[in-house]
């Protein structure tokens, strides 16, 4: 067996080792072990998951900690992470209640129909490395909860923190066959996504990778697959009354997790001549931007990216930027030569004729003037993605106005891109996604109803149609 090794981002550090996994022994197991945890009555498996959420409670230090080493995120963000996995359980649990409950109705002639729901079987389960815990824990509480078994395949950067929430499921008493670690890089990934004993896929990633799921399920539509990838979203300032709380927003949207989120602000949208204080303001909080190790004191407000590879094709990135034509507003650095910390940039590229419609999941932000709002929403929605946008300023009208014409899943007004309750649905349109939105609708694509028409007694008979006897 080959060894899987990681490292922390941060210092260079090996983390965790162990050997890759075996798609085809996952499954099996999974597939053996599935039908008698859909046998149970709802409320054990309710019981079972808020025992999960009690132990993350009870490990939520060392979780926090290994997640920060692992992904490069302060500690305060991981912490917050913790958070998000304990508060899913009883979210999933009220979505799986009202989105699949049971339901009755009265026909004709004493009979009644029923609407019940099914679990699916087996579900294989790909996460991503920038929230190595929350995002697959979406998708696996939910499928535990109606019934399926789960295989998941973590991040071939991010192995450690699988395993160990893995492991807190099996602490709380999910049988083991029903949650199952694939160690592994995209080879078994490729393996679990084709293998003939998963009933659907639920994928959390690049936009890369969902197209490429999408063309592998093409012909298998009796398997789900919900994909859940990438955005280049738009953020539009228009006329607000706050400068310093406008530009607190834009940081906030653009370089969270050292812009590593699905959902960060892409592109600055703005209007020309009026432009120049917002940014001013926002470079002056760039400068003041803590950017280190996740342990750091004071804390940092970004850690590095996730690994060089990334850190290199960023850099790329925005050079690519410059020989098209973009003007740097506040330059991309890297600051420790041989890792992947980088500092938050911001770039002019109004000037770019043609400009690339693609995800730079960095700290890299697009700056792009307009003359008016009608400009402004059609450079909004100059994507062939559709996950987040955000309008901040502007009346209840014009808000009103960017909601109906924006096309995201995500429409937020004074508030950063990121925000996204988890007691809603999430999920875009176009190369975001799929039309299946996950976080309180995952509960949808986790079981599937089952319409009864029932009658006590054996009835029927033929009015029409018959010759005489």
């Amino acid at each position: 067996m080959a060894q899987l090794i990681s490292t922390e981002p941060a210092t260079g550090a090996t983390l965790w080792q162990g050997e890759t996994g075996d798609a085809d022994a996952e499954v099996t197991r999974a597939r053996a072990g599935w039908p008698e945890w859909a046998s149970r009555p709802s409320v054990y498996r309710f019981e079972t998951l808020r025992r999960f959420a009690n132990v993350v409670r009870a490990r939520a230090e060392p979780f926090a900690d290994l997640i920060a080493r692992e992904t490069g995120k302060p500690l305060w963000e991981a912490r917050t992470e913790i958070e998000s996995v304990v508060n899913k359980i009883e979210i999933s649990i009220g979505a799986y209640s009202e989105r699949t409950s049971q339901r009755r109705l009265e026909g004709a002639m004493g009979a009644r129909s029923a609407v019940r729901h099914k679990p699916h079987g087996v579900l294989a389960v790909l996460g991503p490395f920038n929230f190595p815990a929350h995002l697959p824990n979406g998708h696996i509480v939910p499928a535990l909860i109606a019934g399926n078994a789960v295989v998941f395949k973590p991040s071939e950067k991010t192995p450690a923190s699988g395993a160990f929430l893995i492991d807190c499921y099996h602490e709380a008493g999910v049988p083991k066959d029903c949650a199952r670690l694939l160690v592994g890089g995209p080879a078994e990934g490729a393996a679990l996504a084709g293998h003939a004993g998963i009933d659907g896929l639920l994928f959390t990633g690049s936009a890369r990778g969902g197209l490429a799921l999408h063309k592998q399920f093409a012909a298998t539509p009796n398997k789900i697959l919900a994909l859940e990838m990438g955005g280049n979203n738009p953020l539009i300032v228009w006329d607000a009354p706050d400068i310093h709380v406008a530009a607190v927003i834009v940081v906030q949207s653009a370089f969270q997790t050292a812009g590593q989120r699905c959902t960060c602000a892409r592109r600055l949208i703005v209007r020309d001549g009026a432009h120049e204080p917002l940014l001013a303001e926002i470079g002056k909080i760039i400068r003041r931007m803590i950017v280190a190790e996740p342990h750091s004191t004071p804390a940092p407000f970004m850690g590095p990216v996730i690994d060089n590879a990334a850190a290199d094709a960023l850099q790329e990135g925005f050079l690519d930027l410059i020989l098209k034509g973009g003007r740097p507003i506040v330059h991309l650095e890297r600051p420790i030569e041989g890792r992947p910390f980088l500092t938050a940039a911001m770039i002019d590229v109004t000037g770019i004729a043609n400009r690339p419609d693609e995800e730079l999941f960095g700290p890299i932000l697009q700056v792009i003037r307009v003359e008016d709002f009608d400009a402004a929403l059609i450079e909004a929605n100059s994507t062939r993605f559709g996950l987040s946008a955000a309008l901040i300023g502007g009346s209840p009208q014009l808000y009103d106005r960017f909601w109906a014409n924006a096309r995201a899943g995500i429409v937020n007004w004074n508030r950063p891109t990121t925000g996204a309750p988890s007691n809603a649905p999430f999920g875009g349109i176009g190369l975001s996604g799929n039309h299946r939105p996950a976080a309180y609708y995952a509960a949808d694509y986790c079981a599937y109803p089952v319409v009864s028409s029932e009658a006590e007694l054996v009835r029927a008979s033929i009015g029409i149609g018959l010759r005489d006897q």
